[in-house]
């Protein structure tokens, strides 16, 4: 079985739109047997799609620091849980479990965690595939600094090509590959 690390938001917008991505996205994940890698929250986006793929026997592993799992906001249902002291070991515990990335809407935290992932696959740490699921234009800025920088030379330009950004779920997996 793939698995595929998800980096999302673990507050709930009041557009409906981010609840029927993260839904076509839970349910994506079960129906071609992929597991999802989260951080492991039963709130927010992060607790839609971990709901959608339990309600359909999908796999849900989470990776959660101690000090957020004591606030009560670890999903009780979990596939697979890890505890963690630290977000630095959550995700060195999510880039070790995953196959490849996605980077769904999210705050600071969403963006920190995907960074780091095509950071650490720019120095040669990791070879896996990563990308963005560009709902209602989120991440359009993000395609618009992407472009700037390796337009002016801060991105090497084969590293850029590696960065995908799909406006929705179907047309991301529509491009999307795992590495063999």
């Amino acid at each position: 079985m793939k698995k595929i690390a998800v980096f999302c938001a673990s507050r709930m917008p009041e557009e409906d739109i981010y609840r029927k991505e993260a839904i076509n996205l839970g349910n994506y994940l079960v129906d071609n047997n992929i597991a999802m890698v989260y951080g492991g929250a039963k709130i927010g986006i992060m607790g839609l799609i971990a709901d959608t793929m339990l309600s359909k026997n999908g796999t849900v592993i989470g990776v959660m620091p101690t000090i957020l799992s004591d606030k009560e906001i670890l999903h009780p249902n979990l596939t697979e849980s890890y505890p963690v002291d630290s977000m630095h070991e959550r995700k060195a515990k999510m880039m070790d479990l995953a196959d490849a990335f996605i980077a769904f809407p999210g705050g600071c935290g969403t963006m920190e965690e995907i960074f780091e992932v095509i950071t650490w696959n720019q120095i040669g740490l990791h070879n896996k595939p990563y990308g963005f699921i560009n709902v209602d234009g989120v991440f359009d800025g993000l395609k618009q600094y992407f472009n700037d920088a390796s337009e002016k030379g801060f991105i090497d330009p084969t590293m850029k090509k590696r960065i995908l950004i799909e406006d929705s779920v179907a047309l991301f997996f529509k491009k999307f590959k795992f590495n063999n």
